[in-house]
């Protein structure tokens, strides 16, 4: 009672799945029956014809199927389908072998229908029959898609590797999600798994065919000999019927191991695609050409006029493909005139809808031509303005410490001719001419005399120059004149502006770049430091800050370094910090602003200039007076006339508590002056105040 309960809520349980969980099972338990008990001549009937059906399905399933894991469980299916006909033969080899004497109907009508119907009773035009197609499957069915089924498993593991890589780049890279790519991963092990699968159990096709071929010959004489020597029959009595028997045996098994065969063939040659079957392939593949089938028909056409040709069926199928080629053509005219019509259609709508695409968003660093320059960056060699910049962009990487942005080069129609103009984030900075035909002469301060050509000043540093033609190019070197290319003037100036807009370059995305690409060489040093003290956003401020007084951020790891030291203590106070960075810098900074020997020499604070401006910032206010203002901008730029004079470098050295007040005041007035404190100094060189401003 308690097992009938069990088995009741089993049942309600499982359902269909039950159901599809006991063909197996049930399958398995027929195939031991057929061994082991006489099947009756009608049970043998409906298996025969069961096999011949399966084999069937199972080769149009092959047919229609995009991908072979589509169809995975081939590989198992042939091995039962394998079974299947062997339980067969030998089912019908024992009923042949003990009722074959009664009569042809004893095995069965289905073996009786192609003993007699097929080959038309004729048991030599049976046998012949039979091997053929025993030739057919076993050599060159079988044996093909055998190696094919092998090569496909080895080239399938070997490549497995590469695959699972290229899942993991994608993985990291952001392209695809962990869900994706354990559906890729997945797909590969079913791949690798039926590929390995369908090199075993092609054997179990090839095995089949070779069992076909001893049972033939093993019913052949063992019916000969029960027909003799048992039930005392003639021998040309006993061989028509034994050997009709056994070849209508041999032919109702050997025709669904042909089909099973091909299909085992069909799904291990084909192509695999997300959209066409095999058949679409094939006819797309074939008649994809209306050339291809007017040529053969063509050719057909000038056999089928050969005397002695079957000429009246070779001008049918001439005639035939030349229909078929008008057909496609015509079909394909259609098809692209349509297309064409479509594109059209929908050209025109994008014309009138608004999308994204139609925003346009300002770029870091853009460079504009006229459109007369536009062979700068056509020209071949070194003065190729874009070869150039590629240059440029690469020295500032190596200066600075961070990959800048892209320098883009647009010819803009609406600037007068010869003008060239540098953007940055779509604000005009800086703007000059360049004359193709010319050659630009400047006066650095050792030229002599004059040129003939047009006088200007030169667009960087404001020198005077000349824009001569290139005949006076000899007569301009003679004379000490530094000749620039064209394509260099925009690099030179372009070298020039950046340098005081490096901070205004430096956004988030490239400062995310940076703490990637040192993260690969120090986790552990970005992983401590962000985001658990500091975040990307707060990095990047700290390094803008550097950038804003042209400190290099070359040396990142002491910078992030210092940062994880101090960020716990100072929490957010991102100038404390910067000046925290600026010390630890100090000797970068030391050998930026002064020459590796001898005295540092630079300007200083008078005392009571630098108590008073102390005690203000004690009681945080960082406004001046208006007259105190003036008179430290006013002694200021005197005092650098006479640091200029005596070639001593343009430094101004204060207290570390007001260098960032000072240099605040100093950066759009004076903005050619360096702010230092005493600590941003390496404490190895002596310091020498040239000049005290009061």
């Amino acid at each position: 009672m308690k097992f009938l309960n069990f088995f009741l809520f089993f049942l309600k349980e499982k359902k269909k799945n039950f159901l599809k969980s006991l063909l197996v099972p049930v399958l398995i338990l027929i195939l031991l029956l057929m061994l082991i008990v006489p099947l009756p001549s009608f049970l043998l009937d409906i298996f025969f014809t069961f096999n011949i059906t399966l084999a069937i399905m199972i080769l149009s399933s092959t047919m229609f199927i995009r991908s072979t894991l589509e169809f995975s469980t081939f590989p198992i299916i042939l091995l039962f389908s394998t079974l299947l006909r062997l339980a067969l033969n030998i089912s019908s080899t024992r009923i042949i072998l003990l009722k074959g004497h009664l009569g042809f109907f004893s095995a069965g009508h289905v073996i009786e229908a192609f003993g007699n119907f097929i080959v038309g009773g004729n048991f030599i035009i049976g046998i012949v029959v039979f091997i053929i197609l025993v030739v057919i499957n076993f050599i060159v069915i079988t044996k093909g898609a055998s190696r094919i089924a092998e090569v496909g498993a080895r080239f399938t593991l070997d490549a497995m590797p590469g695959k699972q890589m290229a899942i993991d780049s994608d993985l990291n890279s952001g392209l695809i999600k962990e869900v994706e790519a354990k559906k890729r991963r997945l797909k590969i092990e079913k791949e690798s798994d039926f590929y390995g699968s369908m090199d075993g159990a092609s054997k179990f096709v090839r095995g089949d065919a070779i069992a076909g071929i001893f049972i033939m010959i093993v019913n052949l004489l063992g019916g000969l000999f029960v027909g003799i020597w048992q039930h005392k029959m003639m021998f040309s009595e006993a061989a028509r019927r034994y050997c009709l028997l056994t070849i209508g045996d041999g032919l109702v098994a050997q025709i669904p191991a042909l089909i099973i065969s091909t299909a085992s063939a069909i799904i291990v040659t084909r192509v695999s695609t997300e959209d066409t079957y095999v058949g679409e392939q094939i006819i797309d593949q074939i008649f994809h050409s209306p050339q291809i089938i007017f040529f053969s028909g063509l050719i057909l056409g000038v056999l089928g006029l050969i005397p002695g040709m079957p000429n009246f069926i070779f001008l049918i199928f001439t005639i035939g493909l030349f229909f078929l080629s008008f057909f496609f053509y015509r079909k394909n005219f259609i098809l692209k005139n349509f297309q064409k019509k479509k594109k059209n259609i929908i050209q025109k709508n994008k014309k009138t809808l608004v999308t994204w695409k139609d925003v346009h968003f300002e770029e870091s660093i853009v460079i504009e031509l006229s459109y007369n320059l536009n062979s700068l960056i056509q020209v071949l060699g070194i003065d190729n303005l874009l070869e150039n910049l590629t240059k440029l962009r690469k020295n500032f990487a190596q200066e600075i410490g961070f990959l800048p942005p892209f320098f883009y080069v647009f010819i803009n129609h609406d600037l007068p001719l010869n003008f060239y103009r540098i953007l940055i984030k779509g604000v005009e900075i800086a703007s000059g001419n360049i004359f193709l035909d010319k050659l630009l002469a400047i006066n650095t301060g050792k030229a002599q005399g004059s040129l003939i050509g047009k006088k200007v000043f030169d667009p960087v540093f404001n020198f005077p120059a000349f824009w001569i033609a290139q005949k006076f190019k000899e007569e301009a070197i003679l004379k000490n004149f530094m000749i620039v290319k064209n394509s260099m003037i925009i690099i030179t100036h372009l070298n020039h502006i950046i340098k005081n807009f490096f901070h205004e370059i430096l956004g988030f995305q490239e400062t995310q770049e940076l703490l990637d690409y040192v993260s690969n060489m120090t986790p552990k040093l970005v992983l401590s430091l962000v985001p658990e003290f500091l975040s990307t956003l707060d990095i990047q401020k700290i390094l803008k800050n550097l950038l804003k007084e042209k400190i290099s951020i070359k040396d990142i790891k002491t910078i992030l370094e210092t940062l994880l030291e101090y960020a716990p203590s100072l929490k957010k106070d991102l100038d404390m910090l910067t000046s925290m960075v600026r010390i630890a810098l100090r000797k970068s900074i030391t050998q930026k602003y002064f020459s590796q020997f001898g005295d540092i020499k630079v300007l200083g604070l008078h005392f009571k200039l630098e108590k008073l401006l102390l005690e203000n910032i004690e009681k945080n206010n960082y406004i001046i007076e208006p007259n105190l203002a003036n008179n430290l901008i006013k002694n200021t730029k005197i005092a650098i006339k006479k640091q200029k004079k005596n070639n001593d470098p343009i430094v101004l050295i204060v207290n570390h508590s007001l260098r960032l007040f000072i240099s605040r005041i100093f950066l759009k007035s004076i903005p050619e002056i360096v702010v230092l404190s005493y600590f941003e100094i390496s404490e190895e060189r002596n310091i020498i105040i040239t000049y005290v401003i009061s």
